[in-house]
């Protein structure tokens, strides 16, 4: 067993772990929340690491990429494919998302049980901070310092694609910075590793810690919603998949395992943020070209989270039922193309789902109070919607890549990526 597997077995290990472990300490220590508060320590100092990381392999990988490619042209031809590619899954994701949730209607039995939230009842989430205005201004970063130390993905990127077309346009000139900078693209790849290695133990941790304080039960009062919710986010890897195929063929299911480790990673963790550096690990050992992988999947964490965006809908929709509220088809329709626009602001927004839902429901006249519904089990729906933007991500990283060329043979299974320099 190479250690890529292995790593993938200690995950899991560490998730059905956490899961036994805390359900008996819900059920017989006196203070499960204490316990619950110790574990998130260590859940947090692990997202942490990860975020630590981020910043600066976004910035160092896209330079390098985009400072090899040598030719402004194609970074924009790219960029468009790659956005074109993200409208279309967005539309995908949105559409599937409010076609189940009218089909299934898991609302309905919130109200015919009224078992919904007193209209009125606070939140707590800022419902203002997702707005065009705000998305816009936010887009070019007032100091790159500033945009690395918040993590803020999307405004990395556009720094990254003016510096990378910058450093192309010098030429020879910049081939030191350049080299310099891929140096630090594998020295932070290298200490991805090193991170990698606590990761069982963050899961533990996760799981262990959020059973430990909601119990079982929790799962039980919304089992129906949660159960529904999770067949159509299968649904949305069935038809990911389907189109992955459409363009890459029997590769996707290679695709599909080498996206497995990250995959589970943010599952286990409930943030896509913490498997970003081994989905683009497992990109490249797939085939894709770094300066492609490195290119189009930051950009893909600010434009194209497929499971983000079918939960918006979803809830939006289920929280109407629980209120018994009819919306028309040209509602629903208006409400998914303001979503089409609001969700592309996520990346980096603490409960950023909520936060849009919240907004959305603000705009339609559906009581905000129906969110406290969805406190309960966020995390447990936020582990689906994070996997499922790890999937989305990697399928359209390879299929930019199939596009352009530039998917080469992938690695031998049991074949760790080299450290020569980037492509």
């Amino acid at each position: 067993m190479n250690k890529r597997n292995r790593l993938t077995v200690y995950i899991l290990a560490a998730l059905v772990l956490g899961i036994v472990a805390g359900y008996v300490i819900n059920l017989t220590v006196a203070a499960p929340a204490k316990y619950a508060e110790y574990m998130s320590l260590i859940t947090t100092m692990f997202l942490r690491l990860i975020k630590m990381i981020i910043a600066p392999l976004v910035f160092s990988t896209l330079v390098v990429g985009i400072a090899r490619m040598g030719d402004a042209n194609e970074v924009g031809r790219i960029g468009a494919k790659a956005l074109g590619w993200f409208v279309i899954a967005s539309i995908i994701s949105l559409s599937l998302g409010l076609i189940l949730v009218n089909l299934f209607r898991p609302g309905d039995a919130i109200w015919l049980a009224k078992l919904a939230p007193p209209i009125g009842t606070a939140t707590d989430l800022a419902t203002t901070s997702l707005t065009l205005k705000e998305f816009i201004t936010h887009l070019v970063p007032s100091s790159i310092v500033d945009g690395m130390a918040r993590n803020e993905i999307l405004q990395i990127v556009i720094f990254s694609l003016f510096f990378g077309v910058a450093a192309a346009a010098v030429g020879e000139r910049a081939n030191p910075l350049i080299d310099a900078i891929d140096g630090v693209a594998h020295v932070m790849l290298k200490v991805t590793g090193y991170v990698m290695n606590v990761a069982p133990v963050a899961v533990f941790a996760a799981v262990s810690g959020i059973i430990a304080s909601k119990g079982l039960v929790v799962l039980g009062s919304y089992g129906v919603f949660m159960g529904q919710f999770y067949i159509a986010i299968v649904l949305l890897w069935i038809v990911l998949t389907v189109l992955g195929f459409v363009f890459l063929g029997p590769r996707v299911f290679r695709l599909l395992t080498e996206l497995r480790e990250p995959t589970l990673l943010a599952f286990s963790t409930a943030s896509s943020e913490a498997a970003f550096p081994k989905t683009l690990e497992g990109l490249e050992r797939f085939g894709v070209r770094n300066r492609i992988a490195a290119f189009v999947l930051p950009i893909g964490y600010s434009f194209n989270l497929d499971g983000s965006m079918m939960y918006c809908t979803f809830a939006v929709v289920f929280i109407a039922q629980a209120y018994g509220i009819e919306m028309s088809l040209g509602t629903q329709i208006t409400m998914m193309m303001v979503l089409m626009l609001t969700s592309k602001g996520m990346a980096g927004v603490p409960r950023a789902s909520l936060v849009v839902i919240a907004a959305t429901l603000s705009q339609f006249g559906i009581p905000e109070a129906g969110l406290v519904m969805l406190f309960a089990i966020d995390h447990f729906l936020d582990m689906a919607r994070s996997a499922t933007n790890v999937i989305g991500n990697g399928i359209a990283t390879a299929v930019v890549a199939k596009w352009e060329g530039e998917l080469t043979e992938p690695l031998p299974a049991n074949k760790e990526l080299a450290t020569a320099p980037l492509p």
